[in-house]
C-alpha cells in the first residue's frame, strides 16, 4: 500500500521519541522467542485490521459463504460457469483462492483439449504451422478473467485510499489527545477523553505497517492520561478494575487455545484476542502493567510455538504425498493397453485410469513450488495412455460412423419433441434420449462438436419451456395477488384508525389467500402500511410492537415460513440474554461507586439506564413467549 507522507512523518516522529519506552520494557522482562511470537501474531492483527476497512462488508462477507466444488471434476462449460457466479454473487477480495483454482484447472484442460485438436489436425495431414483453434468459450472465460482483475484492482486501489484517511483521522485523534493532556480543564478533561476513545474505536482499518505504531503511540498517551488523572479517582480506578478484568478474560481465553486441536483455528482465535486487547480494552493499574502483560505473552508463545510445530509435521508430511502421487505416476506408466483390441476393453482401462486419478487428486494438496514437477510428470503419464487411445479410436471410424447414425436419430427424435406440451409423456421421453445418447460411443471428432450443439438445443428449448409451464402462475393464485393488490389500494389514503380496526384489517388480509412465492414482497408492503398507521396510535409502546410483531410472525406461517420463525427465536433468546447481562453489568458498576447516593449523578444515570433496559428486556420476553405458545 501507498503512505500518506505527512502522516508517515508524523508517526516516525513519535515512534522515535516515546514508543521506545514500551520497546525497552518488553525486550527487558522477555525472552527472545516470546517477542517473536508477539511479533507474529501483531503482523498478523496488523494485516487483519488493514482488511477490515468496512465492518458492515465484513460482517456480510461472514455470513455469506462460497460452496467449495472440486474444480478438476467440472468440464470447460462448468467452469466458466462457476466463475461467473463467483463474481455475480460474491466480493471480489472473498474469491482469490477460487478464482486461482478455477483459473489453473480451466488453462489445463484448455490445454489438454487444444493438445487433441492439434494433433488430430496433422494426423488428417495438416501443417503445424497451419493449425488455429477458437472457441466461444475461451472468449467467455478471457472475458470474465478481465472482469475479476479489473473488479479486484478498483477494490484495492479504492481500500489504499480508505486505509490512508483512516490513518490520517487516527493521527488526528492522537495530537487531540496529547493536547488534552496538556491543556484539558479538569472538569471536563474526563468526558473528552472518552469521546476521543470513541473516536479512535469507531475509525477502521490503516495500513498495516502503521498499524503497530499507531497503536503504541496512541496507547502511550492513553496511559499518560490515566497516570495523571487525579481529579477523579472513581472514574479512573472503575475503569482500570473494568479492564483489568477485561483483560485477564482475555488471557483466559488465550491460554484455552493451547487446548484447541486445530492450530489455524487457535492462531486466528489468538489474533482477535490481541486486537481486543489493543482496539477495546484500555489501560490497567501502573502496577498491573507488566504482570498482565507478561501472562498474555506466555499465552502467545504457547500457541505460536504449537503452530510452528505443526507446520514443520505438515513438511515432512508432504514428502509422503509425493512418495504416494509417485506411485500412481508408476501405475500408469505400466498401465499395459498392448491387449486392448475393443470399445469396450478400452472403456475399461478408461474407468482404471480414472481411478488412479482419482488416487492421485486423493494423495493430497501440495503447495505450488513442490507439485509443478511431479505434476508434469502425472500430466505425461497420462498423455501417453491418451496417445495409445486416440490412436485405437482413429483406426476405428467405422464404429464411429454407426454411432454417428445412432446419435443423428436421437437429434432428430429430440429436435421434432422440442415443441410439444404433452407434458409428461414427453418429459419422460426427452430424459430416455439424454440416457440413450450417453450410452452411444464416439462419434468422427469433425462432427461431435455440430450435433451436440444441436442436441444440446433442442433438450434445453423443451426443459425451459417445461419449467417456464411449471412455474407459471395459476388462475386462483393470480385472483389472490389481484385482490390482495387491490386491498393495498384501498388502504394507500389511510392515515389513522383504531386497534380493533387494523385487527380486523390484518384479518382480513390472510383471508384473502396465501401468495405465490414471487409474489411475498406484498407482504412487505402490508406490514409497512400497517406499521405506519400504528405509529400514530396513541396507545402503549409495547403493545404496539407486539402487534407488529404478530402480524409478521402469522406471516410466517400463512407461508409455511418456519425457518424464519426459528430464525427469529433464536435472534429473541440472544437479546434477552444481552440485555439480562447489560443489567447486571451496570448494578454490578454501582458497588464499586465509593459515594452511591442516590443524588450521586452517575448513580442516577446508571438507574436511568437499567430502568431502559428492563422496558427493553420485558418486549423481549413478551415476544418470545408468543413464540413459545405458536403451534405450528
Amino acid at each position: 500500500m501507498l503512505e500518506n507522507n505527512e502522516n508517515s512523518e508524523a508517526i516516525n516522529k513519535e515512534n522515535s521519541t516515546e514508543s521506545s519506552v514500551n520497546e525497552v520494557k518488553i525486550s527487558k522482562n522477555t525472552d527472545d522467542d516470546t517477542v517473536k511470537a508477539i511479533e507474529e501474531i501483531e503482523n498478523s492483527v496488523a494485516q487483519d485490521a488493514e482488511e477490515d476497512v468496512d465492518k458492515e462488508e465484513k460482517i456480510a462477507v461472514v455470513n455469506e459463504a462460497i460452496d467449495v466444488l472440486d474444480y478438476t471434476k467440472l468440464n470447460l462449460e462448468e467452469l466458466v460457469d462457476e466463475l461467473q457466479k463467483l463474481l455475480k454473487n460474491n466480493p471480489v477480495q472473498r474469491i482469490k483462492n477460487e478464482a486461482e483454482v478455477i483459473k489453473t484447472a480451466f488453462n489445463q484442460k484448455f490445454g489438454a483439449l487444444l493438445a487433441e485438436k492439434k494433433a488430430a489436425f496433422l494426423a488428417e495431414g495438416g501443417n503445424s504451422i497451419d493449425f488455429q483453434y477458437s472457441s466461444p468459450i475461451k472468449v467467455t472465460y478471457n472475458k470474465l478473467l478481465s472482469e475479476y482483475k479489473q473488479n479486484r484492482n478498483a477494490y484495492y486501489s479504492d481500500l489504499e485510499k480508505r486505509l490512508n484517511e483512516n490513518l490520517e483521522k487516527r493521527v488526528g485523534v492522537i495530537e487531540k489527545l496529547k493536547a488534552l493532556i496538556d491543556d484539558a480543564e479538569p472538569n471536563t478533561m474526563y468526558k473528552k477523553f472518552k469521546e476521543l476513545q470513541d473516536q479512535w474505536r469507531a475509525i477502521g482499518g490503516v495500513p498495516k505497517t502503521r498499524y503497530n505504531d499507531t497503536w503504541k503511540i496512541y496507547h502511550h498517551h492513553v496511559e499518560r492520561f490515566y497516570d495523571l488523572l487525579h481529579l477523579s479517582n472513581d472514574f479512573r480506578d472503575l475503569d482500570f478494575k473494568h479492564n483489568l478484568e477485561e483483560k485477564l478474560h482475555i488471557i483466559k481465553k488465550a491460554e484455552a487455545l493451547s487446548e484447541v486441536d486445530d492450530v489455524n483455528i487457535a492462531f486466528k482465535e489468538l489474533q482477535g484476542l490481541h486486537k481486543l486487547w489493543k482496539e477495546d480494552v484500555g489501560p490497567v493499574a501502573r502496577e498491573m502493567r507488566e504482570e498482565i502483560w507478561h501472562k498474555f505473552s506466555e499465552a502467545t508463545k504457547k500457541i505460536h510455538d504449537k503452530r510452528h510445530d505443526y507446520f514443520r509435521s505438515m513438511r515432512s508430511k508432504y514428502q509422503e504425498i509425493i512418495d504416494a502421487k509417485i506411485l500412481v505416476i508408476e501405475k500408469i506408466e505400466a498401465y499395459d493397453v498392448s491387449k486392448n483390441t475393443s470399445h469396450k476393453d478400452w472403456q475399461q482401462s478408461i474407468k482404471d485410469i480414472e481411478i488412479l486419478r482419482k488416487e492421485y487428486f486423493d494423495a493430497g494438496k501440495l503447495p505450488y513450488s513442490k507439485s509443478e514437477q511431479i505434476w508434469t510428470k502425472f500430466k505425461e503419464a497420462t498423455k501417453n495412455f491418451n496417445k495409445a487411445k486416440n490412436k485405437f479410436y482413429k483406426e476405428e471410424k467405422g464404429e464411429q460412423q454407426e454411432n454417428l447414425n445412432k446419435k443423428m436419430e436421437l437429434v432428430e427424435l429430440a429436435e421434432s419433441l422440442q415443441e410439444s406440451e404433452e407434458w409428461e409423456g414427453t418429459t419422460n421421453a426427452m430424459k430416455k434420449i439424454q440416457a440413450d445418447w450417453k450410452k452411444i460411443g464416439h462419434v468422427p471428432r469433425k462432427f461431435s462438436d455440430d450435433i451436440w450443439k444441436r442436441f444440446k438445443a433442442a433438450c434445453n428449448h423443451y426443459f425451459e419451456r417445461f419449467h417456464e409451464n411449471k412455474n407459471a402462475v395459476s388462475k386462483e393464485d393470480q385472483e389472490i395477488v389481484d385482490a390482495k393488490k387491490a386491498f393495498l389500494e384501498m388502504l394507500k389514503g389511510v392515515e389513522s384508525s383504531t386497534i380493533d380496526v387494523i385487527k380486523e384489517t390484518i384479518k382480513t388480509w390472510k383471508e384473502l389467500g396465501e401468495l405465490p412465492r414471487k409474489f411475498h414482497y406484498l407482504e412487505g408492503k402490508f406490514n409497512k402500511k400497517i406499521d405506519g398507521i400504528l405509529s400514530g396510535l396513541p396507545i402503549d409502546k409495547e403493545e404496539i410492537v407486539m402487534l407488529r410483531f404478530r402480524n409478521v410472525i402469522d406471516g410466517y406461517i400463512a407461508s409455511k415460513n418456519y425457518k424464519k420463525i426459528e430464525s427469529e427465536q433464536f435472534f429473541i433468546r440472544k437479546k434477552v440474554d444481552e440485555t439480562v447481562r447489560e443489567m447486571q453489568q451496570l448494578e454490578n458498576n454501582l458497588s464499586f461507586i465509593s459515594n452511591a447516593t442516590e443524588d450521586n449523578p452517575l448513580v442516577k444515570n446508571v438507574r436511568a439506564k437499567v430502568i431502559v433496559y428492563k422496558e427493553s428486556l420485558d418486549i423481549w420476553q413478551s415476544k418470545l413467549n408468543y413464540l413459545r405458545k405458536l403451534e405450528y
